[in-house]
């Protein structure tokens, strides 16, 4: 059995309360865990017939890889996100997933998947707000690499790991545990990692965050998000009325 205090449970928690039915079929979409040792690709580009996982434990990103071999990160997964189930009806897979960290994972059971549609609404309607949250952080990305400078980028990036870290317990509003390396977070925010090292200087030299040792500590939060047009509510983990 699923512990309650799993991430998947505390992230879809924020959404409603899953009852009993719910919280039994969520298990029941999970397979027997597996840990994926850092570097290893759960997913890859052009794959057919790939899996769908729910990230229990460690990090990974999605990137895609271009014909020159730079590289574009495009979303990063934390405990309790799912990984490949936005793609599960393509015939291939449009992007490539990595394990940035050792991670446990369990593949999610797509029959009863369907299953799940029919007899646990509720719990649908849970996993649709959960792509429509993420959705909208695709949406934020995009603006973030397309209009804003490599400041806001970096620091709106941080920001949003932040509010999703405090989600699920792992975080709170001050401080969180981060594994990325600086060339992880150029490839996410679209700038080099010696950019990237300038504008963390400049961060921690404005008395706005700190990014050392792998963990980020917002020494003024408000001001951060204020500076860098980060509004909160697009993560909207609010339960509905």
């Amino acid at each position: 059995m699923v512990a309650r205090t799993d991430a998947i449970f505390r992230k879809l928690g924020a959404y409603t309360t899953l009852g009993p039915q719910e919280a039994a079929m969520l298990e029941t979409l999970q397979g027997a865990r597996t840990f994926v040792a850092a570097g290893k690709e759960l997913i890859y580009e052009g794959q057919q017939q790939h899996a769908a996982y729910i990230l229990h434990d460690g990090w990974t990103c999605a990137y895609k890889r271009l014909r020159d071999g730079a590289r574009q990160i495009v979303e990063i997964e934390i405990p309790g996100d799912f990984i490949g189930l936005r793609s599960l009806l393509l015939r291939h897979s449009d992007q490539s997933v990595v394990a940035l960290t050792n991670v446990e994972v369990s593949k999610i059971n797509t029959d009863r998947l369907w299953e799940a549609f029919r007899l646990t609404p509720r719990l649908i309607m849970t996993l649709l707000w959960a792509a429509s949250r993420d959705e909208a952080m695709v949406t934020e990305h995009l603006v973030c690499v397309g209009k804003r400078d490599a400041m806001a980028r970096t620091a709106h990036f941080l920001l949003e790991l932040g509010v999703r870290m405090e989600l699920i317990g792992l975080g709170s509003s001050t401080t969180y545990r981060c594994p990325l390396s600086q060339s992880i977070v150029a490839d996410a925010v679209g700038i080099t990692a010696i950019h990237l090292n300038r504008v963390l200087r400049h961060l921690r030299e404005s008395d706005l965050l700190l990014f050392r040792d792998g963990v980020v500590t917002f020494l003024d939060r408000d001001r951060l998000a204020q500076l860098t047009d980060f509004d909160f509510t697009y993560m909207d983990h609010y339960k509905p009325g």
